[in-house]
Order: C-alpha cells, then structure tokens, then sequence
C-alpha cells in the first residue's frame, strides 16, 4: 500500500496560519471577558480590599474620634496589638473563641450529616421535614436570637418550664457565668444545622448508587458502608462545609450580642464582640485596638483554615 505524498510547503502555509488566527484571541473578545471581569474586580476592591486595608490602618494609629475627623492620627506600629494582648479580656475572650467555634462545628456537622442520611432514604414526607429544618435558616438572626433569649429565660422561659415539669431546678442560662457561654452555643448550633444538612444532603445525592450495590455484594454492612463508602466520598464536600462553617463561626456577632452582650462578667465575650465593644461600646471608643482584635479575627481564620486543608491533602494522600 503506498503512502500519499505530503502537501507541498507552499499549501501547507495557509493552513497553519489560519490555525494561529484562529488561536489568537480577537481584540473584541479580549475587551469582553475584561467588562465580565470588572464587577467582580470592583466589587472585591470597595468591599474586601478596602475595608481590610482601612482596618489595618486603624490598628497600626491611635485613632481617637477627633483624629479619626480630621485624619491625623499619629502612626504607633503594632503597639494596639501589644495593648490587646495584654490585656486581662484576651486569654478569656480567645478561650470563649475556639470553645465557641470547635463546639459548634463539631454538633452542627454531625447533626446536620445524620440528617442527612435520615432523609436520604426518600420517604414519603422527606421533602416536607426538610423544608421544615431550613426555617432556621432562613429567619433573621436577630428573630432567632431573641427567641432564644425568651426561651432560656430564668424566670419564664419555656426550657426551663419544661425542666420545672420534671422537678429540676431553674437553670440561669443567660446570666449565670457557668451557663452563658454554652446557652450562645446551642443557639448557634440550632441556627447552623440547616446549612450542613442540605450541603451534605446534596454531596450524598451525588453518590452513584451502583456503589452502594457492590459494597453490598461484597457484604459490607451498614455501618461499613458508611464508614468505606459514604464518609471517604462526602470528603471533598465536608471540607468545604467545615470550612465555610469555621469561617462563618468566628465572626459571630448577633447571637452573642443579642442573648448575652458578651456576660456576664465576659463569661461568653469572644473576639467579635470584644471588637465591637471597643470599637462602638464606649463612650469613648478605642478605634486602634479595636481593629488590631478584628485583625487578629481574621488571622485565626486563616490559620484555621489552612491547618485544616493541609490536614485534607494530607488524608487524600
């Protein structure tokens, strides 16, 4: 069988010019992908960049309200940063800040993943009930907070009628320092459930069923299945529900403010609300220390949140 001879130089030319055309990119093209690009570019600069890079300013300058007017405030370095870690409010208020956190991630996680798997069996009122577990959600912070504050009311609170009914004593949950801490935890618990339950609902619809098929064929029982099957695959989307959650977490505000404003005595101040205390709870409010406990907020987020995906590269491997 003889092989054709191959196109002469001169024809094959065009060709390959017109391939590099049709790489390059037209101008039109260009200009289009840059108008697409620009309101995510601006929205990032005015809300992220900015507000960051003022934040940092303000922690790095003693900020009063009349250097704050008149944008002179003399430059300290990181000596608001010495002040708040000095101060007597930073171990309690960094305790209050992980206890907080991990507690809450730990409960809303594991809760929202054995719902999950609840309603992923589709029974007939599975849509209903899940419906159902998104009103949380769904509802202002500031509704379900002050529902909370009624409910774990000392005096007329429906948790502790209903512990009176059992002949337990009344629990202080909001002004007891033994109590306050953990009353804010069990509200934010509530309020986050929804979230991990439809993120992990989601990843286990994308589970293929044929797998589950051969784990059974090969004899694997529930609690194995889960444990080979399930909980290897709903990887990737945990990490991403652990993660948006610990980001989430950190920078409570509302629920703590409305329920407990941070007390009694700062049993549950954590660092969002500390900042907020310094920074608008005064009379004279304190701008630079203020900012430098919201930047050292945003330095445990990141901290956090890169040990835990190193931890979830290292697992992958």
């Amino acid at each position: 069988m003889t092989q054709a001879p191959a196109p002469p130089a001169a024809a094959r030319a065009p060709a390959a010019g017109r391939g590099r055309r049709a790489m390059a990119r037209p101008p039109s093209r260009q200009w289009a992908a840059w108008a697409f690009l620009a309101p995510v570019v601006v929205y990032l600069a005015v809300f992220y960049a900015y507000p960051l890079y003022r934040n940092l300013d303000l922690s790095l300058r003693d900020y009063t309200v009349r250097s704050f007017v008149r944008g002179d405030a003399p430059f300290t370095g990181t000596a608001n940063y010495a002040k708040v870690v000095a101060d007597p409010t930073f171990g309690p208020a960094l305790w209050h800040t992980v206890v907080f956190t991990v507690v809450s991630l730990a409960f809303q996680f594991t809760i929202g993943l054995a719902l999950a798997m609840f309603f992923h069996r589709n029974f007939r009122l599975s849509a209903t009930l899940r419906a159902l577990f998104l009103v949380p959600w769904l509802l202002p912070l500031i509704v379900s907070s002050s529902t909370w504050s009624w409910m774990l009311n000392s005096d007329s609170g429906v948790v502790n009628a209903v512990l009176g009914a059992f002949g337990a004593a009344p629990v202080h949950w909001l002004t007891s320092p033994d109590w306050s801490l953990w009353s804010v935890v069990i509200a934010n618990i509530w309020i986050g459930i929804p979230f991990n339950l439809v993120v992990l609902y989601s990843g286990l619809q994308a589970i293929d069923p044929v797998i589950y098929e051969a784990a059974e064929i090969d004899g694997a029982t529930g609690w194995t299945r889960f444990r080979r099957v399930t909980f290897p695959l709903l990887r990737p989307v945990s990490a991403i529900t652990l993660l948006l959650g610990l980001v989430y977490t950190l920078k409570v505000f509302d629920i703590i403010w409305i329920m407990t404003r941070g007390g009694p005595s700062g049993s549950s101040t954590t660092f969002a609300t500390w900042s907020y205390r310094l920074g608008f709870g005064n009379l004279l409010p304190a701008f630079g220390p203020g900012a430098a406990v919201g930047n050292l907020l945003i330095v445990m987020a990141l901290v956090f949140g890169l040990v835990y995906i190193r931890l979830q590269r290292r697992q992958a491997f």
